[in-house]
């Protein structure tokens, strides 16, 4: 008869043999993803009028992207039932907590939502063996607006595992035309950095830069993209012989671009202080809008009297404005002045006020803003400049206005360069000693 003490090991070996211990993570496995965005509808799709989708075309750049626009994230676990998303752009990362994971009983699958509150996007997918299958949705934009997204686990490369060997390095100053092809074409700084194959930068406007993008080149081809829960860039351009570019660029599924670019370290935009401005017989603006608690505020209230204002014009669904919110509320809490007042000017996608009138409270708490932001009207920049008539337009959201003690405007700037651009850190120093110098 065998001795006791024998049976328990034997027990446990049989035991280990019939059972295996649950994965510790109920939902999402945690670490990389690689996630697409399809701008383009692929051929056997329908468009929403029920005829077959016609792609853009043109004679000069063929896309072999098809309109796949990729991006990286990761799925960390802050304990077994928690999930946070980072998505990566670049040098960028974005933090997303607002997470939530569930059982579908519409589609008897098991499902995510990944919200972007402070745009009020968000991507709702179904998930399984380490795969994402559902749509970014954008409802401010479009209540119908929505693109297709995929995502699958363990993937940390962005467009390509390959590595062809590049025929020129793109680093340095690129001038840019956009819109070559229409009859108002635009002028950019392309601004890139190029490590072998790895490709990161930014394109800079008179109204704003694209914020942090990330690619490759790949031979004589070069591929650029952008997701941030507004923005959905791509960008795609061939090396030509003469070493310019020729490419196209896409914005979510709703617009599509051909571009130029060639070297010239010596290119530089338009002085943003130059492009807004007063019309004859105008020294000061004035306005009075309703913030989310119901309260008419006017530049002239006695809280804004014998101090220096800025006045930001924005919308809760622009990046750069993000970029430019982030900027003026840590100066606000580094520097601590004391007689400088900020009012913002919300003009918002949402057409009813309710809608527009919560999105610009969660965009106030998000960035834990301190001072007013209130509602001017909707995102259309004809009518947003109904609203400030002494102005000569709106050329860009954002756009600073600043206002010296005795309410007579300083300076007008339009736009803003963020950390993805080369002049941001210049912009820092010029603001502080302009805001200290009135």
């Amino acid at each position: 008869m065998p001795k006791p003490t024998l049976i328990l090991p034997i027990l446990a070996v049989f035991l280990s043999a019939c059972f295996v211990m649950e994965s510790p993570y109920s939902t999402i496995p945690p670490g990389m993803w690689r996630g697409t965005l399809q701008l383009v509808p692929k051929k056997a799709m329908i468009s929403k009028g029920g005829e077959p989708y016609q792609e853009l075309s043109n004679n000069q750049f063929e896309e072999v992207s098809d309109g796949e626009l990729p991006f990286n994230f990761e799925v960390i676990y802050t304990d077994q039932n928690n999930i946070n998303i980072v998505i990566i752009n670049g040098e960028e990362r974005i933090l997303l907590d607002e997470i939530t994971t569930f059982h579908s009983k519409s589609t008897g699958r098991d499902t995510i939502i990944i919200r972007f509150p402070i745009y009020g996007t968000y991507i709702e997918a179904a998930f399984e063996n380490g795969l994402m299958e559902g749509k970014f949705y954008n409802p401010a934009r479009d209540p119908d607006y929505s693109i297709p997204f995929r995502a699958k686990y363990g993937k940390n490369y962005r467009f390509t595992q390959l590595k062809k060997a590049p025929l020129f390095d793109l680093t340095g100053v690129w001038e840019t035309t956009f819109e070559v092809d229409e009859p108002d074409p635009y002028k950019a700084k392309g601004e890139f950095s190029q490590s072998d194959n790895r490709l990161t930068g930014t394109f800079m406007t008179e109204t704003g830069d694209y914020r942090f993008l990330e690619g490759t080149v790949q031979a004589n081809k070069m591929y650029l993209s952008c997701f941030d829960g507004s923005h959905a860039f791509l960008f795609e351009a061939k090396i030509l012989e003469d070493s310019t570019l020729i490419g196209s660029f896409r914005s979510g599924n709703h617009y599509k671009a051909l571009w130029e670019s060639r070297k010239n370290l010596n290119f530089k935009l338009g002085n943003p202080d130059s492009l807004t401005f007063l019309k004859d017989g105008f020294e000061s603006v004035e306005f009075s809008f309703e913030n989310p608690d119901g309260e008419m505020i006017s530049i002239n209230d006695d809280r804004y009297k014998d101090k220096i204002k800025i006045v930001q014009i924005l919308g809760t669904w622009c990046p750069n404005c993000r970029d430019e919110t982030a900027f003026l509320v840590n100066y606000l809490k580094e520097k601590k002045p004391q007689d400088l007042e900020i009012i913002a000017l919300a003009f918002e996608k949402h057409k009813e006020k309710d809608k527009a009138m919560k999105a610009i409270q969660t965009y106030k708490e998000k960035f834990e803003i301190p001072y007013e932001i209130l509602y001017a009207g909707g995102s259309s920049k004809k009518e947003a400049a109904k609203s400030l008539p002494m102005l000569n337009h709106i050329l860009s959201y954002p756009t600073m206005i600043f206002i010296d003690r005795k309410n007579k405007v300083r300076r007008i700037h339009t736009g803003f360069a963020g950390p993805a651009t080369s002049v941001y850190e210049e912009f820092t120093k010029d603001f502080d000693s302009f805001i200290t110098n009135l």
